[in-house]
């Protein structure tokens, strides 16, 4: 009863004009974020940071606009999947491979339809699991000291990889890099500035809104021009919808789906580093193997659309569990909301809930306010939302650019700030070419100084003894998932991502 209690106040921070409006907003625009190849949840969220922050908004109605983005992304990845057979994120991938045979067959409207249901299904029963399971890790990371903490973010750092990771060489090496960057600025023990080379706008280390915005967006609008894609990838001859509503048998056919790979997804989505591709990718496989007794999966079964992105709607949902009660993000997107809720001095974890409870149940309340809106909006929205695939990039990236440039800008007033923005975006491009992922980086600039602080908090108060690290049955417990965390992907790792591959390739070809 405690909890509703809790919900209903969240619901009267929520319910206001200007939340409601910049709930109806976010979801506009991350629908619109998710349908461009390309973008996705991650550069979506951090394209329109900057926004949040000149607009002046507080702590509530900044995380209400970015979730909703994050929310309407994981929406609209299935639009250019299912119509155009590009995933518009990786997340979406698995929904090319039933979504756009349906396309072919006619379907495209009720494909477009039924995924968005699907997607809301998965969001709406994640939102309950983040309202049930949130305040029981409360609970138990308020049993947390400093070498808890360490072993917790050493756990997040060496799973982050995850089970899809491309390569764990390259997501340690992207995390050692995060974690350097880190170091840049004055060292809040000793007061000694530390890789800062004389710049004395580096004595307070590096913005990490700066950091992220120029990896994500930047480095976006480089690759972009690098390949020169002038035109639009859709054609009017690509675009026919016809009926916008599924008929009710398919949506009673595939509830038992929905429901299934909801569960599915949010459990993949709490486990940290795992997000919504892991998601995805265990929800549409599983259910093959369950359902699919006739083999119709891959030529245009609807349970085949509906079992991704209930998945990957239920992970976008669960990644919030980690991210507010233990201030570990369990995805890209949510590193990007870590950083948000930083800069406007909440700290996320056991004490948010307590000391923050409006931001908390406001953002949850707000959650499903979004869930719904989407679901109005996307079903008779479909036909504009398909048109947006028809912009061509020459005119979208330097939207995005000018974007991240002036908002960047109106937050710190400061010329420095953005030759560091151009920097980060040089080296997102860069990296990215070298197929090094940029989250791990984002984690390690967020969490590397209180990571450093508590392993040193830790070893002070045992007189720097370094086994304190390893001298609780709960600091045993975490290092022992982390250490199985970062060595299970090498196993496994490596015949997931190449099934995912195959299959997308499969996908892409037919």
């Amino acid at each position: 009863m405690e909890i509703l209690a809790q919900l209903g106040d969240g619901f009267a921070v929520a319910l206001t004009w200007e939340n409601l409006l910049l709930a109806l907003l976010g979801c506009f625009l991350g629908t619109i974020m998710g349908a461009l190849p390309g973008l996705g949840p991650s550069n979506g969220v951090a394209i329109l940071i900057p926004l949040a922050f000149t607009l002046g908004l507080g702590a509530t109605p900044s995380l209400i606009l970015l979730t909703s983005v994050y929310y309407g992304a994981m929406y609209g990845g299935r639009i250019s999947s299912i119509l155009l057979n590009i995933p518009g994120d990786e997340p979406a991938m698995m929904t090319c491979l039933d979504g756009h045979p349906m396309a072919k067959k006619g379907m495209a409207g009720e494909a477009l339809s039924l995924s968005g249901i699907a997607s809301f299904v998965g969001a709406f029963l994640a939102t309950w699991g983040l309202i049930l399971l949130a305040p029981q890790l409360v609970k138990i990371a308020l049993l947390f000291g400093p070498a808890e903490y360490f072993a917790l973010f050493a756990l997040a750092f060496m799973t982050l990889g995850g089970v899809s990771s491309t390569n764990q060489a390259k997501s340690a090496f992207a995390a050692a890099l995060g974690l350097g960057l880190a170091m840049i600025g004055v060292d809040t023990q000793t007061g000694v500035p530390r890789f800062t080379f004389g710049e004395v706008h580096l004595y307070d280390g590096l913005d990490f809104l700066v950091a992220i915005v120029g990896l994500f967006a930047l480095s976006e609008v480089f690759i972009f021009l690098e390949e020169r894609h002038g035109n639009s990838s859709a054609d009017n001859s690509k675009l026919k919808v016809k009926r916008l509503t599924p008929p009710l048998s398919m949506i009673k056919a595939c509830t038992p789906t929905m429901l299934r790979t909801s569960f599915l997804g949010f459990i993949a989505g709490v486990l940290p580093g795992a997000g919504a591709s892991l998601g995805s990718f265990i929800s549409y496989s599983m259910e093959k193997r369950l359902v699919d007794k006739e083999g119709t999966f891959g030529t245009g079964d609807p349970r085949g659309v509906a079992a991704p992105e209930a998945g990957n709607n239920a992970a976008a949902g669960g990644a919030l569990v980690p991210m507010l009660a233990l201030g570990v993000p369990g995805s890209g997107t949510t590193a990007v909301l870590l950083a948000v809720l930083l800069s406007l001095n909440i700290t996320p974890g056991p004490l948010l809930f307590t000391q923050n409870p409006d931001v908390v149940w406001g953002l949850i309340a707000a959650l499903f306010i979004a869930n719904f809106m989407l679901l109005a909006m996307n079903i008779p929205m479909v036909g504009l939302f398909t048109r947006l695939l028809m912009v061509p990039p020459k005119i979208l990236m330097p939207i995005v650019a000018m974007v991240s440039f002036v908002g960047i800008y109106g937050i710190s007033g400061s010329s420095f700030d953005l030759m560091v923005m151009i920097g980060f975006g040089i080296m997102g491009w860069i990296l990215r070419k070298l197929d090094v992922p940029l989250v791990p980086i984002i984690l390690g600039t967020l969490l590397g100084n209180t990571m450093e602080n508590n392993l040193r908090r830790a070893i002070t108060i045992d007189n720097g003894d370094w086994f304190t690290l390893i001298d609780s049955p709960l600091a045993i417990g975490l290092w022992a998932i982390a250490i199985i965390g970062f060595i299970l992907p090498l196993i496994v790792g490596r015949r997931v991502k190449a099934k995912m591959r195959r299959d997308e390739e499969g996908a892409i070809s037919d």
